[in-house]
């Protein structure tokens, strides 16, 4: 089949690529002519372990290609897909729509035969309702908008579009051209749906919840282990058994309860906020009030950090030597939005300590949002005569880490573990001062 999609950063050119991959004819869009030009040369501008394979191959292969002329995607297909970003609003919680209306602006007066927008980007609940009115006023022909909402994990994003746990679908129910809009979608997804992933039909508004629901959810079970963990702080208890001991009962499970530094990136801080938002308008806002803790509760994770690194340096950060490993706000990314690593970073370095900063794949990432941080090229140059080492992002490479690997170099043997991903008792067996967070 053919079909478009609109946007192409980190959602939109995953998802362009992996339907081309899934065998369609594929026009990604974007107003960047630069990041055109780029995946047109089969360069991702952002890194994803496995993409740039994908998109290379489906550019060859002739399925896959990139253009700024929105009146060539309208002409190509009666899909379209959406995946624009929607930012947090400056000074507010809500999401900024803007470029998901200019879409939807732009696109329909262009279309020229009875089609379909489906998003996929994360929105608040009746967007799509409001899309579907607004595209209507504006196409020569009939329009429909349904809502697709993507579950792509950071690291995982090829694997998560090609075999995902879940499709869910919203149409518009009351109109007669649901049963065509559900088609059409099916069509376009049936390998997937041919390996049993299993499909949900659903409304507008319930597609719309599902996606800002499950990041809520996995924020506020990152938030609980981590409030937790200043329990055990303060009795001499380990969070870390506590959380294998909890992950035995199949209701609660062991994955995402994980204490540390908490959770950053483009997705869960700022949804979960853009829900809080929504849901005040609704006049709903007390039942997800909680939400504002989840969220106090993870910010608060960072100011932890900066006061154990001036703990572990005397009291006092002025003057210290302090090397940060991590800048991306998980492994296997590049993305440094709203990255807990990267702003303990600035704030030790705003407390007068020299920070040098080492990540694998995020530094020239890290350089555009805080240029007057220093960086290093490896995990050694980074912890040359540093008084602590803050390890903030689990890479493999950090959490392979042994003391003897930085004894040679630093100034103190110090380390603060932001993500308990070290072997604490290695550590402290071989004279390091080792700090975790709920681990005493």
């Amino acid at each position: 089949m053919r079909c478009t999609v609109f946007g192409t950063g980190y959602l939109g050119a995953t998802h362009a690529a992996c339907m081309a991959e899934l065998g369609h004819d594929v026009i990604g869009v974007d107003v960047d002519p630069g990041k055109v030009a780029k995946l047109s040369d089969g360069v991702t501008p952002f890194y994803e372990p496995g993409l740039e394979a994908v998109l290379r191959r489906n550019l060859d292969a002739g399925r896959l290609r990139f253009t700024t002329s929105y009146a060539e995607a309208a002409a190509h297909a009666e899909v379209h897909f959406l995946g624009v970003g929607t930012p947090q609003k400056k000074g507010e919680y809500a999401a900024d729509l803007g470029y998901v209306h200019a879409v939807v602006d732009t696109l329909a007066p262009l279309l020229e035969r009875p089609s379909v927008i489906v998003g996929k980007s994360t929105v608040p609940v009746g967007t799509a309702a409001a899309l579907g009115e607004r595209a209507r006023a504006l196409a020569p022909v009939d329009v429909e908008v349904a809502w697709n909402p993507e579950f792509l994990r950071e690291g995982f994003a090829v694997r998560d579009t090609l075999r995902p746990d879940r499709l869910v679908l919203g149409v518009d129910r009351e109109r007669g051209a649901s049963a065509w809009v559900e088609q059409q979608v099916r069509e376009l997804y049936a390998d997937l749906l041919n390996a049993e992933v299993p499909f949900l039909l659903t409304d507008l508004a319930t597609a719309e919840l599902v996606k800002v629901s499950a990041n809520a959810f996995l924020a506020t079970k990152i938030s609980f282990i981590n409030a937790v963990s200043e329990v055990c702080d303060a009795t001499g208890a380990d969070v870390t058994v506590l959380a294998d001991a909890l992950g035995y009962d199949e209701r609660i499970g062991r994955r995402f309860l994980n204490a540390g530094l908490g959770f950053g990136g483009g997705c869960l801080p700022k949804d979960i906020r853009a829900f809080m938002a929504r849901a005040g308008e609704l006049g709903a806002g007390h039942a997800v009030a909680f939400l504002r803790e989840v969220d106090n509760i993870n910010m608060r994770r960072r100011s932890k950090v900066v006061d154990m690194a001036a703990q572990a340096c005397g009291g006092s950060l002025l003057g210290a030597n302090v090397a940060v490993l991590g800048a991306a706000f998980k492994p296997e990314s590049d993305d440094v939005r709203d990255s807990p690593a990267l702003n303990v970073a600035g704030m030790i370095q705003l407390n007068g300590a020299v920070v040098t900063v080492y990540d694998p794949k995020a530094l020239e990432n890290s350089r555009r949002i805080f240029p007057t941080l220093n960086y290093a090229t490896s995990v050694v140059e980074a912890c040359e005569r540093a008084d602590v080492v803050l390890v903030l992002t689990e890479w493999d490479e950090f959490t392979a880490l042994r003391p003897v690997d930085l004894e040679p170099v630093v100034r103190a043997k110090r380390v603060i573990d932001g993500r308990n991903c070290l072997d604490r008792d290695v550590w402290r067996d071989n004279g390091w001062v080792y700090a975790g967070l709920g681990t005493s």
